[in-house]
């Protein structure tokens, strides 16, 4: 054997994909996930799989956890990078941008395409911190799976909850990778509790690993009792592309034998109760041995019970170290769907014509705005024209390409399941949808009414439209001056490429001052947005300081009527509404206002006017009475609208909003501020200190837990008094703690606060 591979007649032998040695001196198996270092796969030689050979699916978890180095290294096994990528070094595949390379996180999501064996995997790394949490939520929109990875020393963080519940929303099936195995702290029990008791899963443990901390070194393998071992090969370079698989046996630890054999019993009775098919057949053929249950069984039910929901299969690893990367890989094509195997509404009438939805867009320099596909039927082709039913307009494809990144690889054609990166399609914006003609979607239209089982329709093209990205509201928002009012054309240019590219990111105009106001998802979503404006467009920015997105809701139950009695020029416009207001459960409604009309009114409106009061009301839900602030958790009913003959449609909307005003203070008004869930990981030593400043934050602490030797601080604060805290918690803990942060919900302030606000927007603080 030289180099871990066999030498026969001169020659190495090699296979793509896997290579298996079996030598005479020895009875395990050496497995070669790759190729030659320098045999490097080329996305040119890409063709269109089958559809059931492609996965779509996206790494998610809190910041830090090792999604870009896991990332990197599929990347590498696979055969399409030369070398491993490092976040610290700054030279990843993924995180491209100078800031990511910079700061060492995923600041925007990056789409790379590649083959695993026979499989296509188009493969979406997400960011992990709270302020881009939009790139994940669009991400999973088109997703067909999910990879959530864990610090297995941290288990479920602050982000992870959030990750998870929007990959719940989309109903996206998920498999967990336990990372970072090889910290002197990681805990697999630990691990497993905690995505069991925080994010309610059902966890399916399917390996346990070789050694702990420092000494990790492989894995076992649940379904087939195999041992993968990765051995340091000097003469390889460490970099995991070469492990060792044998199945469990005598000469083993009688430690690790018995932790198997109880890990295995414990999988199989799980999968039973998950799994009916499964479960008749253990009890029909291996009721009295269970250890005779065939491996490709067992992972067909474990596919069924992902496929479901019922359970997550969770795997461990350490991709730094490079270990447990090839199996998670194999797992991915063995439990995630195929494109096939999702239902999507809608799709379905379009048979074989082009359904696509627009899910993600980047401004070129060179090529104009990059609009990312995820394609759902038909086949995309370059130099073809393209209907958009959001914008009702055509447009022209003029290059179709394959995303990897930064780096972009022409082809001739797109087929269902996969994802396109177009060239040409200049009105598109996130979650459009993207068909072959105005005619397919009508005709998909009328397959869709003409068929029994569907449910009523209003319209035809707008009921074809695809479920675009839900966009969070900002939290923070400032101003944004040009350095001369000469820049000011040329910022707004930037502002409005930024904001396509980034729908969380809204920019407005103060009608008072006539200041450009930026409006955001945290202080580090503004800080990277003016660095982008400096470095990608050339303009030096003034920003002034970051205020809270504040809201405001009301606290009983009001209804009023009011008239208005204009005359303009020699017309009279006259017009009487009567509504009420009341408070809504900011949960149950989303945060959303609501607004209903009585039957009465319902019957009596035109269209027209319906709109215009439709209008009045956005517009009063858009500015609180109190402070200006829009307004959250209220429900307006419509009880009735007389207008006199003559009256346009604008004097019924001033109308309205009028009303609208008084009911809200006849209500009593409050402010709703942000509450952030954060997570300090802290040494004992320094918990007093960290205490007593949540304190002066106006924080509450609902827990403290004990983690290895450290102490973690679970707490609710306002967002208002977080600004800063990295640095004041470097201070107090001499660099040595960590924190998280995620946005949890909105609450009333109280009295006290409320008053000292409300004197510092008049001026008077």
């Amino acid at each position: 054997m030289i180099g871990g591979r066999c030498h026969s007649q001169g020659r190495y032998l090699l296979t793509a994909g896997l290579q298996c040695c079996r030598c005479r001196v020895s009875c395990h198996v050496i497995r070669h996930y790759s190729f030659l270092p320098d045999d490097v796969k080329s996305l040119r030689a890409v063709v269109n799989p089958d559809i059931s050979k492609i996965r779509n699916i996206g790494i998610m978890a809190h910041i830090d956890a090792g999604k870009t180095t896991t990332t990197e290294r599929m990347l590498y096994y696979s055969g399409y990078t030369r070398a491993l990528g490092d976040v610290d070094d700054g030279d990843t595949v993924t995180d491209f941008m100078a800031q990511e390379r910079e700061r060492g996180i995923t600041i925007q999501s990056a789409a790379v395409t590649f083959d695993w064996k026979s499989y296509r995997i188009n493969l979406i790394d997400t960011p992990g911190h709270v302020d881009f949490t939009l790139e994940v939520e669009r991400a999973l929109r088109v997703l067909d799976g999910a990879v959530a990875v864990f610090d297995a020393s941290a288990g479920v963080e602050a982000q992870t909850l959030t990750v998870w519940r929007q990959a719940e929303k989309h109903h996206v099936p998920c498999v967990c990778f336990l990372n970072k195995m090889d910290k002197p702290a990681a805990n697999l029990s630990f691990s497993i509790e905690s995505i069991r008791q925080k994010l309610k899963a059902n966890p399916v443990l399917l390996q346990i690993p070789v050694g702990s901390g420092k000494s990790f070194s492989g894995v076992v393998d649940l379904l087939t009792n195999q041992k993968l071992i990765w051995k340091i090969r000097t003469e390889l370079g460490d970099d995991g592309r070469v492990f060792e698989s044998k199945p469990l046996d005598q000469s083993d630890e009688p430690e690790l034998l018995q932790e198997a054999s109880e890990a295995r019993t414990a999988l199989i009775e799980q999968v039973a109760d998950l799994d009916d098919e499964f479960a008749e057949l253990l009890l029909t053929d291996f009721g009295d041995n269970f250890d005779a249950v065939p491996s490709v069984k067992l992972q067909e039910a474990v596919r069924r019970v992902t496929l479901a929901r019922k359970g997550v299969p969770v795997l461990c690893g350490s991709s730094l170290k490079n270990k447990g990367v090839q199996p998670l890989l194999d797992a991915i094509t063995a439990y995630l769907p195929a494109p096939n195997e999702r239902h999507h509404d809608l799709v379905r009438w379009y048979k074989d014509d082009l359904c696509a939805l627009a899910f993600k867009v980047l401004h070129d320099k060179q090529r104009g705005p990059l609009v990312f596909l995820r394609i759902y039927s038909g086949t995309l082709k370059p130099q073809t024209a393209v209907h958009n039913i959001n914008r009702n307009s055509i447009e022209r494809v003029s290059r179709l390409l394959v995303p990897f990144a930064d780096q972009h690889v022409e082809t001739p054609s797109i087929t269902a399941g996969n994802i396109a990166l177009t060239v040409g399609l200049k009105q598109a914006v996130t979650g459009d949808t993207i068909v072959s003609s105005k005619a397919s979607a009508t005709a998909a239209a009328r397959r869709a009414q003409n068929d029994g089982g569907a449910r009523k329709k209003r319209g035809e093209d707008a009921n074809m439209v695809l479920s675009g990205v839900e966009v969070p509201d900002p939290v923070f928002f400032c101003t944004i001056e040009p350095p001369t009012m000469s820049k000011q054309a040329d910022l707004a240019n930037a502002l409005n490429c930024l904001q396509r590219e980034d729908p969380s990111l809204k920019v407005r105009v103060d009608p008072d001052s006539g200041q450009t106001i930026l409006c955001g998802m945290g202080e580090l979503h503004i800080e990277i947005i003016h660095d982008r404006i400096r470095r990608e467009y050339g303009i030096e920015t003034h920003l002034g300081p970051l205020q809270v997105a504040y809201r405001e809701t009301i606290l009983h139950e009001a209804s009023t009527t009011d008239t208005l009695d204009r005359t303009v020029g020699e017309r009279r416009h006259v017009a009487t509404v009567d509504l009420a207001v009341r408070p809504v459960d900011i949960f149950s409604s989303g945060g959303l206002c609501e607004l209903d009309f009585t039957e009465e009114v319902e019957g009596q409106l035109s269209p027209e006017m319906k709109a215009a009061v439709e209008n009045g009301v956005h517009t009063s839900n858009l500015q609180g009475p109190l402070l200006g602030y829009p307004l959250l958790g209220v429900s307006t009913l419509i009880k009735s609208v007389k207008v006199e003959p003559g009256t346009v449609p604008v004097m019924v909307s001033a109308c309205v909003s009028r009303c609208m005003l008084k009911a809200l203070r006849l209500a009593g008004v409050q402010v709703l501020e942000p509450l952030m869930s954060l997570e300090v990981t802290v040494g004992e030593n320094h918990l007093s200190s960290v205490l007593g400043d949540l304190a002066q934050r106006r924080g509450t602490v609902q827990d403290i837990q004990s983690r290895h030797d450290n102490k973690v601080l679970l707490a609710t604060v306002p967002l208002a008094e977080m600004m800063g805290y990295s640095t004041v918690l470097r201070t107090l803990t001499s660099g040595t703690a960590t924190f998280s942060l995620a946005l949890d919900t909105y609450e009333a302030m109280n009295p006290q606060d409320q008053s000292i606000l409300l004197k510092r927007m008049s001026g008077l603080l």
